[in-house]
């Protein structure tokens, strides 16, 4: 079955047009006007992804966002945050909220079609042997992560960047490394979003205690140092 986006937009005629672009590159869509409506579309038919206002009624996108993170059925949707809000203190705030992809208005629907194609891929994942660094455990086939036998609530781009950390623990990622490896070359993201995606990492793995686990090499990068390796 193709995948379903759910579509969390207030105006009327963007939102008929992102129905309308998404269904001929052959997605299935529905329509949510406001951030209730959006929360209760998630309940009833889970999407594969969600394009989402920032200024929503009822419920902000931003809230909504966060409370999907918070859920362990939501968690692992992506979220492609659209808003006009285009300073780069907005696209930090986005991203804290969880939102995997910043697209600012107005756009192309040939780059959001690219965007959506290209978080779709990857929320998808590789699949494979579960990796073990130290006290750390990813199952990749789950999409679960363990600290010490304890599970980590991670949102889909936090798994796939710290699935590249745990793959060379020690070796220090570059930003631009990182990007390449967690968002893809097609893509243009900002160097920023690394440092928002690490510490929303830092804070994860840290959510039972414990040493923090990444290391911040100034000017360079960073890396993973799992207890117990």
């Amino acid at each position: 079955m193709n995948p379903l986006v759910l579509i969390a937009e207030d105006e009327a005629p963007l939102a008929e047009m992102l129905r309308y672009n998404l269904e001929k590159e052959g997605f299935r869509t529905r329509i949510a006007p406001d951030g209730r409506e959006a929360l209760i579309a998630l309940e009833e038919t889970p999407p594969d992804l969600v394009l989402l206002d920032w200024m929503l009624p009822e419920v902000s996108g931003l809230d909504v966002c966060r409370t999907m993170r918070r859920n362990a059925e939501m968690r692992a949707t992506p979220v492609i945050l659209v808003t006009a809000k285009g300073e780069e203190s907005d696209r930090v705030r986005g991203l804290d909220s969880g939102a995997d992809d910043y697209v600012t208005k107005p756009f192309s629907p040939r780059e959001l079609m690219a965007r959506v194609r290209a978080v779709l891929r990857r929320a998808k994942g590789p699949q494979g042997e579960p990796i073990v660094a130290g006290d750390l455990a990813m199952d990749l086939e789950t999409h679960r992560v363990r600290r010490g036998g304890q599970e980590i609530a991670l949102a889909p781009t936090e798994f796939r960047l710290l699935k590249v950390l745990m793959e060379r623990p020690g070796r220090v990622y570059a930003r631009e490394q990182l990007l390449d490896l967690v968002w893809g070359r097609d893509i243009y993201v900002e160097a920023r979003t690394v440092d928002v995606h690490i510490r929303r990492l830092r804070v994860a793995l840290n959510s039972h205690g414990g040493k923090d686990l990444i290391r911040t090499v100034r000017s360079a990068g960073y890396a993973l140092e799992p207890e117990g390796a």
